[in-house]
């Protein structure tokens, strides 16, 4: 049984991390803090939690120090490039942290992360410990880590879009346009201009063309994946619902990918490459022929739905993607992330089934 805290618990990310930490059952305390509410209780900030707390957690939101010190592993759910400080206390008292901020998104590449956050860092030591915390691509380095940076939500659809074609080399890898929607939870809880009602209620927007920072993270991972350079193309878009991911990629087929998909029905090839590298991942959905992914059908859930399809005559591969931006694409990752850091089954207290309607 471990003592978990989250230092930035009242956010949309933090509460759905407690949310599905008060169900697992490895976890016999929780521990919240909040800025903004700090003294309060968790359940006047949000009163779904009223009456649901157990003995897990008495709801009182502590101060950071109180937290990071009561608990065996930290979640950060904090702004980016705060994050370094908590890493750094649980290396020197042997903790372990998952960071949900940008902070260890980036291995020892610090300039690709000032270039996009405009921040060095300050313990660049303790970016030596941690490990990019996607379990599909990093699953055993993950079990032994103890520092995560948990990835972006737009990337996480992204990157398991791609992962097989990029694999198998079926891609041209000069562009590969990335065209995403998200849920207003992914703008965060303090308000502004693009996330009141009378402003997203009712309309669908385009938002930081060519400079949203999740962009160099996608671009990233699929240069990793593919052992070369990948060049990506990524639009976000703001979508007039809570939650919920859908990303459409385009890629051109390169010349080996044409040679190995050659044949009667060089679509059932792709889905057969596609379900064979997702067949142990306990997460992931290939869905079969005909059926398109919805944003509905993995809400609330840990899944990652994906379909693909061939267009522009079968000399272009498109997939789209669908996952839950609070979940797959945040704390149920993290969660996932944990699991697998102690040792327990990777979905346990993550095993939602995704409501119907």
């Amino acid at each position: 049984m471990i003592k978990a805290g989250i230092i930035g618990a009242t956010g949309y990310a933090g509460v759905e991390l407690f949310r599905i930490l008060l169900r697992h059952p490895q976890v016999e305390k929780i521990f919240v803090s909040s800025v903004s509410f700090e003294g309060q209780d968790i359940f006047d900030v949000y009163q779904n939690l009223r009456g649901q707390l157990g003995e897990k957690c008495d709801g009182k939101l502590l101060t950071a120090d109180e937290v990071k010190e009561k608990s065996d592993i930290l979640f950060t759910a904090l702004p980016h490039g705060i994050a370094e400080q908590y890493a750094d206390y649980c290396v020197k008292n042997g903790k372990k942290l998952i960071d949900l901020s940008a902070d260890f998104r980036y291995g020892m590449d610090e300039e690709t992360f000032k270039t996009w956050y405009k921040k060095s860092w300050d313990f660049p030591e303790v970016h030596k410990e941690s490990v990019y915390g996607s379990p599909e691509m990093n699953r055993d380095e993950i079990k032994k880590a103890r520092i995560i940076g948990n990835p972006g939500c737009y990337v996480t659809s992204a990157t398991l879009a791609l992962m097989p074609a990029l694999k198998n080399s079926l891609l041209q890898t000069g562009c590969i346009i990335v065209d995403s929607k998200s849920g207003i939870t992914g703008a965060g809880r303090n308000p502004s201009m693009k996330n009141q009602f009378c402003e997203c209620g009712e309309s669908f927007s385009a938002y930081n063309v060519g400079k949203h920072r999740h962009q160099s993270e996608i671009q990233r991972n699929c240069s990793l994946i593919a052992g070369k350079d990948v060049n990506i193309v990524f639009t976000p878009h703001l979508l007039p619902q809570n939650r919920g991911i859908l990303s459409t990629i385009y890629a051109p087929l390169s010349d080996e990918g044409l040679e190995k998909i050659k044949g009667e029905n060089p679509l059932a090839k792709i889905r057969e490459i596609y379900t064979d590298f997702y067949k142990n991942e306990p997460f992931v959905r290939v869905l079969p022929d005909g059926v398109d992914p919805t944003t509905r059908t993995v809400r609330y859930s840990n899944y990652c739905d994906l379909q693909v399809y061939l267009v522009d005559g079968g000399k272009m591969l498109e997939i789209v993607s669908c996952l839950d931006n609070m979940v797959k694409g945040a704390a149920g990752q993290a969660v996932e992330n944990m699991n697998l850091m102690y040792g327990f089954d990777e979905t346990t207290a993550i095993d939602f089934i995704p409501p119907a309607f």
